[in-house]
């Protein structure tokens, strides 16, 4: 159920144009082990600049579409069997993931995954290896990292495995502009932190894609955060697209707002009232 009359178009005046897509994935299908299918006909599409939203509850298979897109999923014992993924009109689903960040995109793991041995520097200049960069440039693009994360600047001499789950949250945010991305994946960046360090992050995401150009693909579970920074939105369960639709659209949605956020027409829910959840989600 798709919640635009007509979603190409909105998808296009959600992000202010209607070129080609930064990334499209099409009709993928993973399977893991070769035994155990997690994603079905999975399709969507960020354009050029934007912030999408893929949004579900836990193990509705974000992280898988997100591994899948920057080919990870081999050392899961995972592949994508059916479908294609092309970035930059380029079909990159056969490459390696040191190939997709060669090409420009790069994966901010969900947990956050710092060196926890290496001080905050070092963790931001291990982003940098693969471009070799050295000397005045290196420094110039630490201190563009320390602009939005100043924190950062203050804890540089300290090892990222003593700092706070917030802290370790933009040392890999950082780590990730260290390799010049021009398309972000997100995953879960809001776990785990309190809401004043998430809406401080996500402020800093929207920055990154309005003032470097950053193409972005977040996955979340925080639906209410989410649609308030992205520009159009994918809700994801049990390895299926079951609704998308400009961000706006998603987040004055009833069932979205029954469903995900616990707020229906007679006030704020808890899900434990909510019996008969299966039965009144329309897009089942």
């Amino acid at each position: 159920m798709n919640v635009a009359a007509d979603s190409t178009v909105e998808r296009s005046t959600a992000v202010g144009t209607a070129a080609r897509p930064i990334l499209a994935v099409k009709n993928i299908e993973v399977v893991y082990g070769s035994v155990i299918l997690v994603l079905r006909g999975m399709s969507l599409e960020v354009p050029q600049g934007g912030i999408v939203a893929l949004l579900g509850g836990n193990g509705a298979g974000k992280s898988t579409t997100l591994k899948s897109i920057s080919t990870l999923l081999a050392s899961e014992r995972g592949a994508v069997t059916k479908g294609s993924i092309e970035f930059r009109g380029e079909r990159v689903d056969k490459l390696t993931p040191g190939d997709m960040v060669g090409r420009g995109m790069v994966q901010v793991m969900e947990g956050r995954r710092c060196f926890g041995h290496l001080t905050v520097e070092e963790n931001l200049i291990t982003g940098a290896y693969a471009r070799s960069v050295r000397g005045a440039q290196l420094r110039d693009e630490l201190d563009k990292v320390y602009n939005y994360f100043p924190r950062l600047k203050v804890r540089r001499t300290s090892l990222a495995g003593y700092t706070s789950g917030g802290e370790q949250q933009m040392v890999a945010i950082g780590r990730a502009m260290m390799a010049k991305p021009s398309m972000l994946l997100l995953d879960e960046p809001s776990m785990g932190l309190a809401p004043q360090i998430v809406a401080e992050i996500f402020e800093i995401v929207r920055d990154l894609n309005q003032k470097e150009g950053v193409s972005i693909l977040l996955a979340e579970q925080n639906t209410n955060v989410a649609l308030k920074y992205a520009d159009y939105g994918y809700i994801l369960e049990s390895g299926r697209i079951m609704m998308d639709g400009p961000a706006k659209a998603l987040a004055e949605n009833t069932d979205v707002k029954e469903f995900y956020l616990g707020i229906s027409s007679e006030g704020r829910k808890s899900f434990r009232d909510m019996k008969s959840y299966r039965r009144r989600k329309r897009w089942l």
